[in-house]
């Protein structure tokens, strides 16, 4: 990792830049107490603070400061650290960072802070990936589930797997090491703990899917005919005026998505082009979107004009569009009822985008669709890329042991294998990940963390 040197004193603004009531920087590396003090009137306090103090004093003709102190062994990184809390001015931070530069600082790459507290043993690499993943977080289930792996909720239940697997190697390699007349007792094979491992691994890969969704938000396609109330009821999901509403045939042309939450769940929310025989070029190239789309979606909420569409029509469009996407969820929708007499076909639900009835049932309902691939309550989920194809090859690993033992293949060749189940294991905590897949890491995190 040649951009990131452990050996340098560096901080960064951990706060967001612009004005503000506070800025705090965060300083880590060894010294970095000694090459701040002579900047701060209360120099002498500061030296001899013990870890976990609060300061209070100057920095001459910048500001008014109050230093935490982290001395080796304590704190986020593992290293000797500060961090100063000035005002949020503009002025201040400009200051701050001059002097701070000036006295042997380098400003901090991306995600250095939570790198040198994973390099000091602080955390594992599940932890620090937490750390990004809270800081990206969305909604409330999205901050709770990050912080679940933050605190170490992926690294217990991984741990326990490795402690099976070990059971497993253990037992063979006594067999491997010794005959059988000389071990003196059980020496069939560990199917039981190698079954457990890899089945408690396959259902964690399993919540990948999951975690997607948590982490990128769903991906929830509103369609349907021209005028059926799409954009309207796209504005309603996010509760402002952003796709333009018009009585006008063909009006949305392109798909417009946006970012919202239904019932905690994160959706990425597309408007798209009404779906029509339409002669147009550019609003033809819209459509031919719209279906790429609705078959990439999560969820496709498809909607129906109730003063325009007979019950009959309803249910052959229902049926056309279960067919074209067979394998995508769908939530029918019966709008503007407002302007019908007809009641909504069955399967359909009943929608005023103008007065919004309707509304709070259709949420709940999008809700539970998405919450049936979304275990709210699960401890551990995988989001991470990374993660997911390690266990997905950590399992393999274990099916083709289990497979060599059922064929009577010798116990070396069975070893083989383990050791790159437990290998993979390792690799997802981060003792066996090489330097470029770090940097890789790291470098998506934030300036700060």
């Amino acid at each position: 990792m040649d951009r990131y040197n452990t050996d340098d004193m560096i901080f960064a603004l951990a706060t967001a830049p612009g004005r503000g009531a506070l800025a705090v920087f965060r300083l880590s590396g060894a010294g970095c107490i000694a090459a701040f003090a002579p900047c701060f009137s209360n120099r002498e306090k500061l030296l001899a603070a013990a870890s976990g103090t609060l300061v209070f004093g100057e920095i001459k003709d910048i500001d008014q400061v109050l230093v935490s102190v982290f001395r080796s062994g304590h704190g986020y990184t593992g290293e000797e650290a500060l961090e100063i809390s000035c005002h949020g001015s503009t002025g201040s931070v400009t200051l701050m960072t001059r002097l701070l530069l000036e006295s042997g600082f380098r400003q901090a790459l991306p995600g250095e802070f939570t790198l040198r507290a994973f390099l000091n043993g602080r955390i594992d690499l599940t932890q620090a990936e937490a750390v990004d993943e809270i800081a990206r977080s969305g909604t409330a289930l999205t901050q709770k589930q990050a912080l679940s792996r933050l605190d170490g909720a992926m690294t217990r239940r991984i741990g326990a797997d490795r402690e099976l697997l070990a059971e497993a190697m253990a037992a063979i390699e006594v067999q491997l090491d010794y005959a059988e007349d000389e071990i003196g007792g059980d020496t069939s094979f560990p199917y039981e703990p190698i079954e457990k491992c890899r089945a408690d691994l396959d259902r964690l890969a399993g919540t990948f899917g999951a975690g997607r969704i948590l982490s990128e938000g769903a991906s929830v396609v509103l369609a349907g005919p021209a005028n059926a109330g799409k954009s309207s009821l796209f504005n309603l999901f996010l509760k402002q005026e952003r796709s333009i509403v018009s009585p006008v045939p063909g009006t949305t042309r392109d798909y417009i998505e946006c970012l919202c939450s239904v019932e905690g769940i994160p959706v990425r929310l597309c408007d798209t082009a009404g779906l029509r025989q339409a002669g147009e070029e550019i609003e033809m190239e819209g459509i031919r979107r719209t279906g790429q789309l609705m078959a990439a979606a999560d969820v496709i909420v498809y909607l129906l004009d109730a003063s325009e569409t007979s019950g009959s029509e309803a249910l052959m469009q229902k049926e056309r569009a279960e067919a074209d996407y067979p394998a995508v969820g769908k939530v029918f929708v019966w709008n503007k009822t407002d302007l019908s007499d007809t009641s909504a076909p069955e399967g359909f639900i009943g929608l005023s985008v103008a007065t919004a009835e309707g509304f709070a049932g259709l949420s709940h309902t999008l809700a539970l669709m998405l919450q049936a691939g979304v275990d709210v309550n699960a401890q551990t989920v995988v989001q991470s890329p990374r993660q997911h194809q390690a266990l997905v090859l950590c399992v393999q690993a274990l099916d083709r042991a289990l497979e060599m033992a059922r064929d009577g293949v010798g116990l070396d060749a069975i070893a083989v294998e383990l050791k790159e189940a437990s290998d993979q294991l390792g690799f997802i905590c981060g003792e066996l990940t090489g330097d470029d897949i770090l940097e890789q890491i790291f470098s998506r995190f934030c300036v700060g963390k």
